[in-house]
């Protein structure tokens, strides 16, 4: 038994990383070395064969790091090394709590290991190659111990209510564990840009000036209040510009990077943010966190499942079953519906994103929107032929020329 248990697993984890990579190849060999006419005053031939070579040089450390990931994670389920090293932390510790804990510590540490050489190189030599990096070697330093002590206070966190949930409610363990994490997804999403977002960066209200005085405008145009809007120093660690939408009712806000600024016109920016309030008004939030939440009652009641099936402890190699090597399984067989689940969104997502920049048509300026979008895919040295595959399972936002098409449309 245990042994289709591992042919399983090897052949969901190894379907994950085939896949992955064919999308890769055909997304990569869609590449059109032609500039369209809407684009030809922002794309140079020589940024777009830069942007070209960018996205080689990503593909091949995500490659290698995929590569070598699939490659350990096999290993370790070939030689039972999970078991092994479930075996030792309830050995060693009396408390449920304690032996996932200190599993899962065991191997973060084996993952930050693995993962931060590459993450090193990503930043100060591709990203540096080509201009995006403005991150010094102690602010990267202070992210990654920030993200791992981030990682392990909540992680930590929601390991301990997970197993004192299933230590109370057995089989209804689902249910509750549904409804703490849906409270916790939805604390997070209301408090994101107060209280996680500080930590890495600095948050500063926007100046007084004529782009302020400009979204006060559109703000009373369309009766939408537009008074927390942060600016972010994105420009402390990229040169890529962004924004984003974050929170509920009275806790939401919107946040420009520094770099956005910089490098927009007024109406453009007021153009971006108009596509932010768009996703607001037009339900988008909301929808997403339900379907959040929908989410994840469907892996509490897949993990359920596994916790009820001693035998993938055992697959694994442990002498007894554990809910840390339950957890364990479980990622490795809800992988193929977690792919479902992201086309599904990823879907739903890129029509939000028309719908958003409809909205940003309508209420505002359809030009200064397109300008905009042009300039932020130039200056991210975007595709501008991704694979329609690729797009598909991938991309939440429809690709750039798509956009401008929707946007042309009467």
């Amino acid at each position: 038994m245990s042994g289709y248990i591992i042919y399983i697993f090897i052949c969901f984890i190894l379907f994950g990383f085939v896949f992955s990579s064919i999308l890769e190849y055909l997304n990569s060999k869609n590449w059109n070395d032609s500039i369209p006419d809407v684009l030809k005053d922002f794309y140079k031939k020589s940024d777009y064969k830069r942007a070209k070579n960018y996205k080689i040089d990503r593909d091949k450390v995500s490659l290698i790091s995929s590569l070598l990931s699939t490659s350990i994670t096999i290993m370790f389920i070939v030689s039972g090394f999970y078991g092994k090293i479930s075996d030792y932390s309830i050995y060693y510790f009396d408390s449920l709590f304690l032996q996932s804990a200190s599993f899962f510590l065991f191997f973060l540490i084996i993952s930050t290991a693995i993962s931060l050489p590459i993450s090193y190189y990503s930043v100060f030599t591709i990203e540096e190659k080509y201009g995006f990096n403005k991150t010094t070697k102690i602010t990267f330093l202070k992210d990654k111990i920030k993200g791992l002590l981030m990682s392990l206070i909540i992680g930590g966190f929601i390991l301990f209510v997970s197993i004192q949930i299933y230590s109370l409610f057995g089989s209804d363990f689902w249910l509750w564990l549904w409804l703490f994490l849906s409270i916790f997804l939805i604390l997070t999403n209301m408090f994101y840009t107060t209280l996680i977002v500080p930590i890495f960066n600095k948050l500063s209200p926007l100046e007084e000036g004529s782009l302020k005085n400009k979204i006060e405008e559109y703000s009373k145009k369309i009766g939408y209040s537009l008074d927390k809007i942060f600016v972010i120093d994105g420009s402390k660690r990229s040169s890529k510009a962004n924004a984003f939408f974050s929170g509920l009712g009275p806790k939401k806000t919107i946040a420009l990077f520094d770099t956005l600024i910089d490098k927009h016109e007024e109406d453009e920016l007021v153009a971006v943010l108009a596509h932010e309030v768009g996703h607001y008004k037009k339900n988008h939030i909301k929808q997403g966190l339900l379907l959040s939440v929908l989410q994840v009652g469907i892996i509490c009641y897949v993990l359920q499942l596994c916790l009820n099936e001693p035998s993938l402890s055992y697959a694994l190699g442990a002498s007894e079953s554990s809910f840390h090597l339950g957890l364990i399984a479980f990622s490795f067989l809800f992988s193929p519906i977690s792919i479902i689940i992201g086309i599904g969104m990823n879907v739903l997502s890129r029509r939000n994103e028309y719908e958003a920049d409809n909205f940003a048509k309508e209420s505002f300026n359809p030009e200064s929107l397109k300008n905009a979008l042009k300039k932020l895919s130039s200056d991210s040295l975007t595709n501008l032929y991704p694979h329609p595959l690729y797009v598909f399972v991938h991309y939440s936002h429809p690709p750039l020329l798509k956009r401008l098409e929707a946007l042309d449309r009467k």
